[in-house]
């Protein structure tokens, strides 16, 4: 792979990198959103909550279209799901490694 594409890759990883963008991404899991249902779900700021929608929409993770005065999120690339539960099952192997050890030891 070439710098570049390591680069882009490198990007998805930064996008998702922030626990509230992670937490904006599993609230579009069941249905596209409008930032007036994801902001009382959130702790944060409305124009904060922007700031992170625009860095998932950047990088192609989520998109949006208006209705009315309303901007509703969906989820563009349904494939950011696994990549979480890969990064899930890694932590949950790193638990079980850390109880392992720690009964080992006593």
């Amino acid at each position: 792979m070439s710098n570049m594409g390591n680069q882009l890759i490198a990007n998805i990883f930064k996008a998702l990198s922030h626990p509230t963008r992670l937490q904006i991404v599993r609230l579009l899991k069941e249905k596209p959103l409008c930032v007036c249902d994801i902001l009382p779900q959130l702790e944060s700021e409305q124009s904060n909550t922007s700031q992170h929608l625009s860095v998932l929409k950047n990088q192609g993770i989520v998109d949006s279209k208006k209705d009315g005065l309303m901007v509703i999120y969906r989820i563009k690339s349904p494939e950011v799901y696994q990549m979480i539960d890969i990064a899930e099952g890694i932590i949950l192997r790193q638990i079980e490694e850390t109880k392992a050890s720690l009964k080992k030891i006593q």
